[in-house]
């Protein structure tokens, strides 16, 4: 009961911010939109691969509803597929890297001393990189060094699996210095220490104790993490870098639109336009998110309401002292 009533809570205080429900349904669109892709594309009789080198340019029409690009496809078709990709690369690497930093904040926190030293000072190491040009480097790293293309994996997933890792490996020091600090903090309350005097392990005070009490600040910072690593993976396409041609991404679509931008422009304003609509919508999500989940604003709220309904359990004693005062 608990539970469902702390949902309603929190619910409520989202649906007072129009940003954060308007960028929830913006998103919910989107990712709604980009998963029928491929029923968007056979009810159009096409693909996002299929070329028609007599339909280039084509303005829109019934059959493409914002026209064909510079090799006769479909545009719609691939902004949707596109859209697979880029949100794909954002959710899954944004959960990656809140994996990582949980586990390594985690253990700083649990564990202190030497190693808390140590994995700190890895944590201000991969802070202090430059995050483009080391993003530059790990991305033109082949795959085929490592034996991957001999698993048999797609072409395309091991884009993806790429893309995912490198921005993983770089993208988790935010959520490993909060989880610490949150961890730390956490280590001295009076349930921790009940724990820890009934020979609870540090991993079982962790996972059972500390974490869901700092669960709240993970999902706000992953929120907020997923536009920035969209833009990432935008930047890396369009360098050449990331998710490459024949599989589309908002990215690379960006990158083939460049040489058009003047006889085409709208081939660099659909990708362009869905990029920065989903990298606000997230940022609108998180900050929605973040004062909704917030329990310091839980707490003053139901302080407020006892305040209030002390008060107004007790009109004949405020009405006494007041006749008295003014006598």
């Amino acid at each position: 009961m608990t539970g469902a009533g702390g949902g309603r809570w929190w619910f409520g205080r989202l649906r007072r911010r129009p940003g954060a429900v308007a960028a929830l349904f913006v998103l919910v669109a989107l990712c709604a939109a980009s998963a029928g892709a491929s029923l968007v594309a056979e009810w159009l009789g096409t693909d996002a691969a299929t070329v028609d080198l007599f339909n280039r340019f084509a303005a829109p029409s019934p059959a493409h509803p914002l026209g064909t690009d510079a090799l006769g496809r479909d545009v719609l078709v691939r902004l949707l597929m596109g859209g697979q990709v880029s949100l794909a690369v954002g959710l899954i690497a944004a959960l990656a890297a809140a994996v990582i930093g949980t586990v390594i904040g985690g253990v700083a926190g649990s564990v202190g001393g030497r190693l808390d030293a140590i994995l700190m000072r890895l944590t201000d190491v991969v802070i202090a990189l430059p995050l483009l040009p080391l993003l530059i480097v790990l991305s033109a790293i082949d795959p085929a060094v490592f034996g991957i293309e001999s698993l048999g994996v797609p072409p395309s997933v091991a884009a993806v699996g790429r893309l995912v890792v490198v921005i993983a490996l770089v993208g988790w020091t935010t959520v490993a210095r909060l989880v610490r600090a949150a961890t730390l903090a956490a280590r001295a309350q009076l349930y921790v220490l009940a724990a820890e005097a009934l020979g609870a392990t540090p991993v079982r005070i962790f996972a059972v104790h500390i974490l869901p009490n700092i669960a709240v600040p993970i999902v706000v910072a992953t929120t907020l993490t997923v536009g920035n690593i969209i833009l990432l993976e935008s930047v890396l396409s369009f360098l050449g870098l990331g998710i490459r041609p024949p599989v589309p991404s908002w990215g690379n679509m960006l990158t083939n639109a460049q040489q058009l931008i003047w006889t085409a422009p709208a081939l660099a304003i659909y990708p362009g336009f869905l990029i920065f609509v989903t990298v606000i919508a997230f940022n609108l999500l998180g900050d929605g998110l973040q004062d909704a989940l917030d329990p310091r604003r839980r707490l003053g709220i139901k302080r407020a309401r006892t305040t209030k309904a002390a008060a107004a359990s007790h009109p004949v004693r405020g009405s006494t002292v007041s006749t008295r005062d003014t006598q």
